[in-house]
């Protein structure tokens, strides 16, 4: 068995398939950074608001002053470039971790699976070799220039990726999901926005298959990628997959960076099987392939770069990554109640478009002289902001403790803090979300969310199966 591992981890590939994720992801990082720095209101996101809220550790991240997230997304820009064509390769990578990192830490209630894939993907390729091919530092250093790569970074891209698409679909398998919620919801409310291609989706036969295929093409799909006789069909499902969801819903870059990501698990040297397909045999496309490497450069990895310290810990450091990856979605099994509705465990789970839900939070401040103060989080908050904190109990604590250093007076005034939050979970009819007799301000933030938050006893409107 180790003699399988050590062969399959630093067997060497065709570097290819590497090299042209690397340019695509790039690519799309720059395009987060022109799309928010230049087109976004970072103002309306970051700065006109008295709260970010923050995750739990991370209470100490806290927004730069004036002009500095401009220059943050100008510096992400440039090092986007660097990924892009392999210049200053892993400096370039290590500058925009940390400034995406910065940025995802800043707001909770910003939380996108596709935010948490790009960090994931980030903090792996640093460690890749991706710039042994196609990259301006293979051209700079020959010693560097490579045709081929060890396996263990494809491996390691590949088997996340496997990952993320596997409980993309295995979270779907839900009671509510398979009643068609919420993407009967979602498609009923975009009916007349849809055009024509995917007016189908707005129909209830329509979505009831992309409900079901959706699970199919995760569960079932997913690992036929790894079979090379299904691998093509199941990726021209994925690619109409994305490109659905491209155009029905806002989710940025993330079809276009999984569709790539897929694109791992076919063969090292897809890129070129892929011209010779096409019966490139010259012109600008092939000639820029060529143009990867020097003509002198190896077909072999030194076995200096790999001696067997080094090996020993990337073959821990992978499989200790990859099983964390899957436990980390299973935690939320640990707690009791509905994870849509008490969302303890829900983030970092790959649980995508699982829950609609809307609702309203209106806070109490009561002092130990008797004072009372209704406080409505519009006077306090952005839009997107009241929005996602009002049916997210976390967000609802985090905002209780700024209410209560707002009004405490500056330690001298003692003062409790209840909320009166009603949600409405796929369609269904609003409830109320906390208890409201709990006084926030005396829970602490570890403390499970089943204690303080009410069980969700209400059911789907005519369901298509019982519960």
């Amino acid at each position: 068995m180790t003699n399988k591992i050590h062969t399959y981890f630093f067997r060497t590939v065709d570097a290819s398939s590497l090299a042209v994720f690397r340019i695509v992801f790039g690519l799309l990082l720059l395009f987060e950074c022109v799309n928010y720095g230049l087109f976004l209101c970072l103002d309306c996101m970051y700065r006109n608001t008295g709260l970010l809220f923050k995750y739990h550790h991370f209470e100490w991240v806290t927004l730069s002053p004036g002009y500095s997230l401009q220059l943050h997304f100008l510096i992400m820009g440039i090092a986007a470039v660097g990924i892009t064509i392999g210049l200053f390769y892993r400096l370039s990578v290590f500058i925009y971790t940390l400034g995406f990192a910065y940025l995802f830490l800043l707001d909770q209630a910003l939380y996108l699976n596709h935010f948490y894939l790009v960090l994931i993907y980030l903090v792996m390729m640093f460690f890749i070799p991706a710039n042994r091919y196609l990259a301006v530092d293979a051209r700079r250093h020959p010693n560097l220039a490579s045709n081929v790569v060890p396996n263990w970074g494809r491996f390691w891209l590949g088997a996340q990726t496997e990952i993320v698409l596997l409980y993309a679909g295995f979270v779907k398998i839900t009671y509510d999901w398979l009643n068609l919620e919420p993407m009967r919801l979602w498609m009923n409310y975009r009916s007349q926005d849809e055009v024509l291609l995917f007016q189908w989706l707005t129909m209830d036969w329509g979505i009831a298959l992309a409900s079901y295929g959706a699970i199919a093409l995760h569960v079932l799909g997913a690992p036929l990628l790894l079979w090379k006789r299904t691998r093509l069909y199941v990726l021209m499902c994925y690619g109409f997959f994305h490109l659905s969801n491209a155009f029905v819903f806002d989710i940025g870059i993330f079809p276009f960076m999984t569709f790539g990501a897929t694109l791992m698990l076919f063969d090292p040297d897809w890129p070129k099987q892929f011209l010779r397909w096409l019966s490139v045999k010259s012109g600008i496309v092939r000639a820029w392939f060529a143009s990867g490497i020097p003509e002198s450069a190896p077909d072999s990895v030194s076995p200096s770069q790999y001696r067997l310290p080094m090996k020993i810990l990337l073959v821990c450091g992978v499989s200790l990554w990859l099983l964390a990856q899957i436990a980390v979605p299973l935690r939320h099994h640990l707690a009791p109640g509905n994870v849509s509705w008490n969302e303890d465990g829900h983030r970092f789970s790959w649980r995508m478009k699982l829950r609609s839900k809307r609702g309203t939070a209106t806070f109490i401040v009561v002092a130990e002289d008797g004072q009372r103060w209704v406080v409505n989080p519009v006077d306090h908050l952005n839009r997107k902001q009241t929005r996602k904190m009002a049916c997210i109990p976390d967000l609802i604590w985090q905002f209780a403790q700024h209410l209560e250093e707002q009004y405490d007076e500056d330690g001298q005034r003692n003062v409790s803090v209840y909320v009166d939050a009603r949600c409405s979970l796929n369609t269904r009819k609003t409830v109320s979300l906390i208890k409201q007799r709990v006084d926030l301000t005396k829970i602490p933030r570890d403390e499970p969310a089943s204690n303080w938050v009410l069980p969700l006893k209400e059911q789907l409107p005519a369901p298509l199966f019982a519960s």
